[in-house]
């Protein structure tokens, strides 16, 4: 399924699980790649596959990938995952990119109009989401190849 991602998202930082603070703006020159899921959530499993697919494909190219986790950060919450359990989702399903926290999703689904998850938000270089965002995952479509049409436009 597809969706329209606009947004305005000059103020969208967000910290990494390393406790690093990235600016999503701050990544002009570079195609952005935004996969947003969640840990507790069973399809992040199959778009962590994909990302890590893309990353490895576009490694040493002008394009950056960041997987953002919407997990709450209230314990009261149904969707609650501990610092401690973003990190093992992370290590479980080898990111090798930046995994940043976005508790609630707060951040990102407003600021890319993100209306589930998990999704992916494409970035041109000069920081503007491309026209058309990635929203939600039908585990038996291999999403790399229309991903990867897109980045390759983008470059």
């Amino acid at each position: 399924m597809l969706m329209l991602a606009v947004a305005a998202f000059s103020q969208t930082v967000l910290t990494s699980i390393d406790g690093n603070r990235v600016d999503i703006a701050a990544q002009k020159g570079k195609v952005v790649v935004l996969a947003v899921g969640a840990a507790w959530l069973p399809l992040s499993t199959k778009q962590a596959d994909f990302t890590n697919a893309l990353a490895k494909k576009y490694a040493g190219k002008d394009v950056v990938f960041f997987f953002v986790v919407t997990d709450s950060n209230d314990t009261k919450s149904k969707n609650f995952a501990s610092d401690a359990g973003v990190r093992k989702f992370a290590a479980d399903q080898k990111l090798s990119m930046p995994v940043l926290r976005d508790a609630d999703g707060l951040i990102t689904t407003k600021a890319f109009k993100i209306e589930q998850v998990p999704s992916f938000v494409i970035l041109d270089k000069t920081g503007k989401p491309s026209v058309e965002a990635f929203g939600g995952i039908d585990p038996k479509f291999d999403l790399t190849g229309p991903i990867s049409k897109l980045i390759d436009k983008l470059l």
